[in-house]
């Protein structure tokens, strides 16, 4: 086979501590990565020479994505190719639907795509191991959506992980916002807010035992970014009140540094639900939308 398509599924952070930063600028975080069934589409074929083509048909807003060598899927690419001595060309295409630049990992998902894409193809396989060694330096969303689960909780950089037995899968209801919020700029204003509020330390969560279902998520469920982007967005601030007052909504945070918020629904026969149900509550600012998901498990690498 010289061709694989993978889903690259985006994520939700559905909790976000900020922790300590080290000598070399990095932040110690502690998340709760839970995977979608919303997915940008990869295709990697084996060639003689290396190119990306990344369309946005169905994605909404486009973005400049700037040099090729500063895409993750282009680099996810290089990174498994100098590890593994192959493949000498690939070509890798993008058809994106997951929301650029709003904190559902879009680019990172396409890196991990990538990254078992080539792995499906080889004839010698990395295996997972060394998949995720070579996501984690990527990044830590590179690193969970590269590997098989749904639900996992992360620490340090992110890229140390404890998979968690899935929740029952619920509807997740996405807006998003017409601009995105940089993750150095939020990591930049948080880092300013502490200077004069310093964080207590603490755990985040009282046991990932306790993580066994949706209510329970949601009781320790934070996002230390939106006090520092609701105050320069407060319209994001009123629509995660409105999202959280939808019908079955369990509870509703901004993902990662955002600005894409959502709101988990659960409930008897919320699985049957449509996400948008009870939708009309939203009065959005002209220019945001709003995208119908669920939580999902990986799904699995066509080779054609």
């Amino acid at each position: 086979m010289s061709v694989a398509r993978a889903p690259a599924q985006a994520k939700v952070n559905l909790s976000l501590r900020i922790l300590a930063r080290e000598d070399g600028g990095y932040h110690q975080i502690e998340t709760l990565f839970q995977r979608l069934a919303l997915a940008d589409v990869v295709t990697v074929r084996l060639t003689e020479s290396r190119s990306l083509d990344v369309s946005f048909e169905s994605a909404g807003r486009a973005a400049d994505l700037g040099p090729v060598e500063r895409n993750l899927a282009w680099r996810a690419a290089e990174a498994y190719a100098a590890v593994a001595g192959w493949p000498r060309g690939f070509s890798i295409e993008i058809q994106k639907a997951i929301p650029v630049g709003g904190g559902l990992g879009g680019g990172s998902a396409d890196a991990a795509a990538v990254l078992r894409a080539l792995d499906a193809l080889s004839t010698r396989p990395l295996g997972t191991a060394v998949l995720l060694d070579i996501a984690a330096r990527l990044g830590a969303d590179v690193a969970f959506l590269a590997s098989p689960a749904e639900l996992a909780l992360a620490w340090g950089r992110g890229e140390r992980m404890l998979d968690l037995p899935p929740l029952p899968t619920a509807p997740v209801m996405l807006v998003v916002p017409d601009f995105g919020v940089g993750t150095a700029q939020a990591y930049a204003a948080l880092a300013a807010r502490r200077v004069e509020q310093p964080i207590v330390a603490g755990a985040v969560w009282r046991s990932p035992r306790a993580l066994g279902s949706w209510s329970a998520v949601a009781a320790d469920a934070v996002n230390d970014f939106e006090a520092v982007v609701f105050d320069d967005h407060p319209e994001l601030a009123r629509t995660r009140a409105l999202l959280a007052a939808l019908p079955r909504a369990v509870f509703a945070r901004m993902s990662g540094s955002g600005s894409t918020l959502f709101a988990v629904l659960t409930g008897d026969g919320a699985a049957r639900t449509p996400a948008g149900a009870g939708t009309g509550l939203l009065a959005l600012p002209a220019g945001w939308h709003t995208v119908e998901t669920s939580t999902a498990s990986s799904q699995p690498i066509e080779l054609l």
